[in-house]
C-alpha cells in the first residue's frame, strides 16, 4: 500500500472513504473502519481497519473482457486554481480542516488516518508520488533516479538519492534508512506493531551501492510495484527498533525531511501544526505554516464562515450553500424591526434559503435568531469558493455471497442485470457539474493505465435477463410463503438479534419502525425518472465483446409478464427479501437516496429490500465487517498499485487453522482461485503492459462472479478561501505543499485554469 493520493484500501461509507491506514490525498474521510475477527492477515494488509467462495464460472479465462479504454483519461480534471510560484505571497498560515488529530503520526501504524497521511506527505520523503492520471512518478527531490538493473537470478533496483537530501538533523539520506524501514515492515519481526507490509515481504536485503548516495535493494521474488515502497520513508530513528516504532512517532516526529516539520501537536485545540524545515532543500514552502484543525463535518460550513478554515472538504449541501452564497446579492428578508413575523412565515423563508428543517428551532423568536445567524454566515461565505474534481474512489454497491440468495451467482447476476448504473451516475454526480459515467473496472479509474470497461462480462440493464435468471434459480412469482414474516436474506436468528441490538441503540428511519422499512411492499408508484421501466436488452450490443456465459444462459425462457413489475417472489416457502444496510449518519443522505433508486430497480424484477439505517459507528464493523448484511454501499480508493492494494479485496476467503474464515478485505466473501491467480501473476511481472492485461482479466472475472458492482466514482468536493492558490480538489494527484499559498495581490489567474 501506498500513502499517495490513490492507493489506500479504505472502505468508504456515510461521508467518505471509511479511513485505514491513510487516505486518498485529498479524499474525504469518515469513520474509522475496524477489522473483522477473522481479519485479513498482516501479509496482504495493505492498511490497518481503524475501513464465501463461489463456485467456479462456467466461461473460459476472460480475455478482457471490456471495451478498449487503454487511452482514458480521467473524467475530471483537478480543480486547484494552479498558478505559477511567482504569482504566490510569500508568508502566511493556512488552516486545513482534518477530521480529527491524528493518533498516530507513523502511517504503518493500525490507527493511523488521513490526517496522518497529509503529516506524511507535507513532512516526510516520498520516492515517488501520484501524477494527475493516477501514475506513479519519480520524486526529483529526493531520487535523481531509480530502476530495476537487474532481473535475474533476482530482482534489484537502485536508487540515487539527491545528494541534497537529509534529514532535518542535519544527516544524510541514505541505506541505512531504507535498511530499518525495510526490518521493521517485512513482517518477520512481532515485536513491531505493523499496520501492513505488502512489498516489503519480497525483499531480501538492502545494501550501500557505489557510494553514499546509492541504494541497492534485492528482491527474493520478483515486485511489479516497487515503486510503492519507502513512501513515505521514516527516519532510522524511527523504524530502528520495536519501541521507536510502536511509540515512538505517534505524537511527535522529532526528525523530517520535507518542506515542512512538526512543530507541535495540540489535542486541546485540536492542532497539528507544521511549520517551515530550515534544512529543506528544494523549492522553498510558500506559506509560514499549516495548522491542520479537526473540525466535524457538520460544521464544515460554519468554521469556514467563522474563518476557524480556510480550506475544507465539504459535502453536496455545504457546497450548494457556498455556491447560494457567492450569487446573492442580499435577502430581503425583513428580520429587523418592530412587527412581527409569523413561526410558519420564518420557516417558509428558512426552508427557502436551504436551512435544514429537521435542525429549524420552534418559536419565532429562535427562528429569526437562527435566520440571522445562517444570513451572517452566507455574506461571510462569499470569500470561498467550490473546488470540485472527482476523487480516486468508487461508490459500489457490495452483495454479500456467504449465504441466502445471494449465495447463488444466479441471484446476484440477476441483481447486477436489473441495476441501471448510468441513472444512479447521474443521480450523485450530475447535480453537481460532474460527469456521470458509471465506473467500468475494480482495479483502475478512467485514466489510469489499467483501466478499461470490464463491465460486459456481467451485462448491462436488462429486466428480462434478470428474472430469467431468478426463474432458473428457482424464484417464482406468486409462490406460497409459509412465513410472511420472514424472508430469505440474511434474517436468520443471530441476524434478527442482531436488527434489535441497532433498534435498541435508536437507529431510526424515517418509514417503518426500529430504523427499517420494506421496499416493494407498499403500493407507492416508481415512476422516478431516470429509472423508469424498460427493457434495455440492446445494452448488450454494447458489450458484445463480452465474455461466453457470462449472461444467462441462451435458450432460457423469460418468465412471463416479464416486461411488468415481477411482483414478489418466493422459493421454498421463503419470500425474496434482501437486506439493505445504510449508515444514517450527517452526510448520508447521498447513499440513502441511491439506495432508494437501488431499491426501487430490484423491485422491478421481484426482489425486495430492507432497508436498515444504522449508526455510522455500528455500520461497518458490527455489519460489513462481520458479514450482517445482504447488500450496502461503500467505496475503495482506486489505487497506482492495484496488483498489491486490490488483491486483498478479492481475495478468494480462506479458512485458518482455527476454523476461522480468513476474508482479508473481502467482505463480500465472493472470490476464485483464478482471480487470485491474475493477482498474483500481475504482481511477480516485471513487464506493465503484461501486468495491465493481466490485471484486465481479473477484472473480468470479478465482474462475472457480480459480488462487487462499480457504480460510480465519488465526488469531490472542497470548499477554500477564493485567493488560495495551488489548493483544493487534486483528483489523483498527490498534493504539493510547498507550493500551496495565497494569491499574490495583483496577480491574475486564468477564469477556468484547472478546468479540462
Amino acid at each position: 500500500m501506498s500513502h499517495h493520493g490513490v492507493g489506500h484500501s479504505a472502505p468508504s461509507g456515510a461521508r467518505g472513504v471509511i479511513e485505514c491506514a491513510a487516505a486518498a490525498a485529498w479524499a474525504r474521510p469518515a469513520t474509522t473502519a475496524p477489522q473483522p475477527k477473522d481479519g485479513p492477515s498482516r501479509r496482504h494488509q495493505r492498511s490497518a481497519l481503524a475501513f464465501l467462495a463461489a463456485g467456479a464460472l462456467a466461461i473460459p479465462l476472460l480475455a478482457g473482457c471490456g471495451s478498449d479504454d487503454e487511452g482514458s483519461k480521467p473524467l475530471a480534471g483537478q480543480d486547484i486554481v494552479p498558478v505559477a510560484r511567482d504569482a504566490v505571497a510569500e508568508g502566511g498560515t493556512l488552516k486545513m480542516a482534518v477530521d480529527a488529530v491524528p493518533e498516530t503520526l507513523n502511517t504503518f501504524q493500525a490507527d493511523a488516518d488521513a490526517g496522518t497521511t497529509r503529516v506524511a506527505q507535507a513532512v516526510l520523503p516520498s520516492m515517488f508520488t501520484i501524477d494527475a492520471t493516477g501514475k506513479p512518478v519519480r520524486n526529483p527531490d529526493y531520487l535523481e533516479s531509480a530502476k530495476v538493473i537487474e532481473t535475474e537470478p533476482r530482482q534489484v533496483v537502485l536508487y540515487k538519492l539527491n545528494q541534497q537530501a537529509v534529514w532535518s538533523d542535519g544527516r544524510e539520506i541514505g541505506a541505512a534508512d531504507f535498511a530499518a524501514q525495510w526490518r521493521a515492515l517485512s513482517g518477520k519481526d512481532s515485536a513491531y506493531w505493523t499496520a501492513r507490509n505488502a512489498g516489503y515481504d519480497r525483499i531480501a536485503q538492502i545494501e550501500r551501492g557505489a557510494n553514499d548516495l546509492e541504494v541497492r535493494v534485492t528482491f527474493d521474488r520478483p515486485y511489479a510495484d516497487w515503486r510503492s515502497l519507502f513512501s513515505p520513508l521514516y527516519p532510522k530513528d524511527v523504524m530502528g527498533t520495536p519501541d521507536t516504532f510502536n511509540d515512538g512517532a505517534r505524537r511527535k516526529l522529532t526528525v523530517t525531511a520535507g518542506p515542512f516539520r512538526v512543530d507541535k501537536v495540540d489535542t486541546a485545540k485540536k492542532d497539528v501544526i507544521l511549520t517551515r524545515n530550515p534544512r529543506w532543500w528544494g523549492r522553498p514552502a510558500k506559506l509560514d505554516e499549516i495548522d491542520l484543525h479537526a473540525v466535524d463535518r457538520a460544521k464544515r460550513a460554519s468554521a469556514l464562515a467563522a474563518g476557524t478554515v480556510d480550506v475544507a472538504d465539504i459535502d453536496a449541501a455545504d457546497a450548494d450553500r457556498i455556491t447560494i452564497a457567492g450569487r446573492e446579492k442580499g435577502t430581503g428578508l425583513p428580520l429587523q424591526g418592530a412587527g412581527k413575523t409569523s413561526a410558519k412565515k420564518l420557516r417558509s423563508w428558512a426552508l427557502t434559503l436551504g436551512m435544514d428543517e429537521e435542525k429549524l428551532p420552534k418559536g419565532p423568536k429562535k427562528l429569526r435568531r437562527s435566520i440571522a445567524k445562517w444570513l451572517e454566515q452566507q455574506h461571510e461565505l462569499r470569500d470561498f469558493a467550490v473546488r470540485k474534481s472527482l476523487e480516486p474512489a468508487y461508490t459500489q454497491l457490495a452483495l454479500n455471497g456467504s449465504e441466502g440468495p445471494l449465495a447463488d451467482e444466479r441471484v446476484r447476476r440477476a441483481v447486477a442485470r436489473a441495476l441501471d448504473r448510468q441513472a444512479l451516475a447521474k443521480l450523485v454526480l450530475t447535480p453537481l457539474g460532474l460527469p456521470a459515467v458509471p465506473v467500468g473496472s475494480h482495479v483502475a479509474l478512467s485514466g489510469q493505465a489499467a483501466y478499461t470497461d470490464g463491465s460486459g462480462a456481467i451485462g448491462g440493464l436488462d429486466t428480462h435477463e434478470a428474472q430469467a435468471l431468478l426463474a432458473d434459480a428457482g424464484w417464482v412469482a406468486g409462490g406460497p410463503v409459509r412465513n410472511p414474516g420472514k424472508a430469505a436474506g440474511a434474517q436468520d436468528e443471530k441476524k434478527g438479534d442482531k436488527k434489535k441490538d441497532d433498534s435498541e441503540q435508536g437507529d431510526e428511519s424515517d418509514g417503518g419502525h426500529d430504523g427499517q422499512y420494506i421496499v416493494g411492499e407498499d403500493d407507492k408508484g416508481t415512476d422516478d425518472k431516470g429509472t423508469d421501466d424498460r427493457d434495455t436488452r440492446d445494452h448488450q450490443k454494447d458489450h458484445a465483446h463480452g465474455a461466453p456465459g457470462a449472461y444467462a444462459p441462451k435458450g432460457t425462457a423469460a418468465p412471463r409478464g416479464a416486461g411488468a413489475p415481477a411482483g414478489p417472489l418466493a422459493k421454498d416457502g421463503k419470500a425474496l427479501s434482501l437486506r439493505f444496510v445504510l449508515p444514517s449518519g450527517p452526510g448520508s443522505e447521498a447513499l440513502q437516496t441511491v439506495a432508494g433508486q437501488i431499491s426501487q430497480m430490484l423491485d422491478r424484477v421481484g426482489i425486495s429490500t430492507e432497508i436498515q439505517k444504522v449508526s455510522d459507528d455500528s455500520y461497518f464493523k458490527d455489519h460489513i465487517a462481520a458479514g450482517q448484511y445482504d447488500l450496502a454501499l461503500y467505496s475503495w480508493p482506486s489505487s497506482a498499485f492495484p496488483a498489491t492494494d486490490a488483491r486483498p479485496i478479492y481475495a478468494k476467503p480462506v479458512v485458518a487453522a482455527d476454523g476461522s474464515l480468513n476474508v482479508e478485505q473481502n467482505y463480500t466473501r465472493i472470490g476464485t482461485d483464478q482471480v487470485d491467480q491474475l493477482f498474483d501473476q500481475a504482481l511477480g511481472t516485471l513487464d506493465e503492459d503484461e501486468a495491465d492485461g493481466l490485471l484486465r482479466k481479473a477484472d473480468s472475472r470479478i465482474w462475472a462472479s457480480a459480488g462487487s458492482l462499480p457504480l460510480y466514482q465519488r465526488p469531490q468536493l472542497v470548499g477554500a478561501r477564493k485567493d488560495l492558490v495551488n489548493v483544493g480538489a487534486f483528483g489523483f494527484q498527490t498534493p504539493v505543499y510547498q507550493d500551496m499559498g495565497f494569491l499574490k495581490k495583483g496577480a491574475k489567474v486564468s477564469p477556468s485554469p484547472s478546468k479540462g
